[in-house]
């Protein structure tokens, strides 16, 4: 197999959500124009969220090669002028979200933390999809509800909202911190 040339390895292993993004960020600001990083985690949820930061922030992800545990994800840093990271404007915190599902209003809620974040504990009327299925999976997502994305910290579900507002839904809005300090009602395997 053809080893893939990068300038920079970064171990991220053993990190979840959101910390391999943390830490690729910072650690490509010291790389050059062009250069490429080797990011190397064992979150599974890694391989979505690092192609959507990379998207994102302007990077070239360049793709995603698993040896054993390990995923290893290579981003070419592009130019500053090619480099400004967008935000979903439209974010709420748990709060709101939480007096929106105890007045029973018609909202829809999506969670796009993987299937274990998920069944170890979710809102309880949370459709489950994970990020990384998202774009083959919007059919299953009405264009005109009113679309409240969580995930574990903000940051995935920051990616899903653009996702789902690029592809014509118009009523979306981002959970944070999410379910990371969530205290409203939980069901799933909580232990």
């Amino acid at each position: 197999m053809e080893m893939v040339k990068t300038d920079f390895v970064l171990d991220a292993r053993g990190l979840a959500c959101p910390m391999p993004i943390v830490k690729t960020r910072k650690a490509i600001k010291e790389l050059k124009e062009g250069q490429v990083i080797e990011v190397q985690a064992t979150d599974k949820g890694s391989k979505a969220d690092i192609q959507a930061w990379a998207k994102s922030s302007g990077h070239q992800y360049l793709g995603t090669l698993e040896e054993g545990d390990v995923l290893k994800h290579y981003i070419r840093k592009a130019s500053d002028e090619e480099s400004a990271e967008r935000k979903y404007s439209h974010v709420v915190n748990n709060e709101v979200l939480e007096m929106k599902l105890n007045a029973n209003e018609n909202i829809v809620v999506l969670d796009v933390r993987e299937a274990a974040e998920y069944a170890f504990g979710h809102i309880p009327i949370a459709i489950s999809i994970p990020f990384g299925e998202l774009e083959h999976r919007l059919n299953e997502l009405n264009q005109e509800d009113e679309i409240y994305v969580v995930c574990r910290t903000g940051n995935r579900s920051d990616f899903a909202a653009q996702k789902l507002a690029e592809n014509g839904f118009t009523n979306v809005t981002n959970v944070v911190p999410g379910m990371s300090e969530w205290t409203g009602k939980k069901t799933g395997i909580i232990k």
